[in-house]
Order: C-alpha cells, then structure tokens, then sequence
C-alpha cells in the first residue's frame, strides 16, 4: 500500500515539474503581451490546420455564435495523467476574444506526453456565455462520439469528424496524427485566464 502511493506522488511530482518546465517557471516566463500574441498565433494555427481537413468546419465556425480553440499537453505518468493548456474563447457577433486556461487531471496507464488541441462551436449565446463567464467543469469521464448531421441535427456537426457535445455545441479534438473521431473531456475544467483578460 505505501508502495503504491509512493507511486502516485512520484508520478504526480513528475508531472508537475514537466508542466512547469513547459510553462516557463524555472526559466523566463513570458508577460502577459507575449502570451496573448502566442495564444492568438497557437488559434490560428488550429484553425488552419482544420480547415485543412475538414474544409465544412470553415462555415461551422463563422455562421457560429463564437468559439473557442485550445492547444494542450497531457502528460501520462504510471498512473497519473494529467493536461494543461491555454486557449482563447471569440465572440463572433463583437468581435472580442477571452482568454482562457484549461486543467485535467485522471487516472491512466503508460508514461509519455500527447499534445492535442480542440475547437469548441458554440451555436446558441446561451451555451457560449456559460462557457465563457462560468467556465465548464467535466467532472469524471465525457466522451463525445462522433456524428452525421441527420443523426443529431444541422447544428450537431458536419461530416463525421465533428462531435456533438450537445444541441448548441460542436467539437473537434485533433492529435498529431489528425482529427480524432471522439472528443475525450475527462476531468477537465476550462476558466478565464485572470492574468490575461
């Protein structure tokens, strides 16, 4: 039983300092202008790359109340796994941008770091400004299974590539290996980044 629990706080210790390596802690870390413009820059990237492979999600996200794009890294170690990330949540009807922070934390085998990103279409301003002002908390395991726009509705997706959380938002989780057909949320929680709004 120690054993096992010296594990975890090994695996947990390890993350942390990755993250804070990655995050420029033990080094220069970055002012606030900085980060913005890399986030901006880390969006457009996404969305390119996107648009790319699924040339309809272009006309998702502009006919789209807003929407919000991450880039994380998840870190699997032993028996911890863990993701953070930054991102930026557009309003598209004023034009304005809120940055934000994104935390998972679960359970899970194997040792390594996986970098994906996500892009969230928000159809309705209800479903926008609770992620936006409230932020989401996914508390356990989601997954959202991809499907076809007659199976859940024109605003569920397009193609099979999209993933429909629910009624007023559209999901699309690339790896590095490209669009992945079903969006995992374990345990994540995404909230305004105070420091750069």
């Amino acid at each position: 039983m120690q054993i096992g629990k010296a594990i975890l706080l090994i695996s947990a210790m390890v993350s942390l300092m990755a993250f804070d390596a990655e995050a420029g802690v033990f080094g220069n870390k970055k002012n606030a202008d900085e980060q913005r413009q890399e986030v901006l820059k880390m969006r457009d990237e996404v969305l390119t790359r996107l648009y790319g492979e699924d040339p309809a999600a272009k006309e998702l996200v502009d006919q789209a109340i807003g929407y919000a794009v991450f880039s994380n890294t998840g870190i699997n170690v032993l028996l911890i796994s863990t993701a953070r990330g930054q991102g930026v949540a557009h309003d598209n009807e004023s034009n304005h941008d809120t940055y934000m922070n994104m935390f998972s934390a679960g359970g899970g085998l194997g040792m390594g770091v996986k970098k994906f990103s996500a892009v969230f279409v928000f159809h309705n301003r209800d479903a926008f400004d609770q992620f936006v002002d409230k932020g989401w908390n996914f508390t356990g395991q989601v997954d959202a299974a991809a499907t076809s726009d007659a199976e859940e509705g024109e605003e569920a997706g397009s193609m099979g590539a999209a993933v429909g959380l629910n009624e007023g938002v559209t999901v699309y989780q690339m790896t590095e290996k490209g669009l992945a057909l079903q969006a995992t949320l374990q345990g994540t929680k995404y909230s305004k980044d105070d420091e750069l709004n």
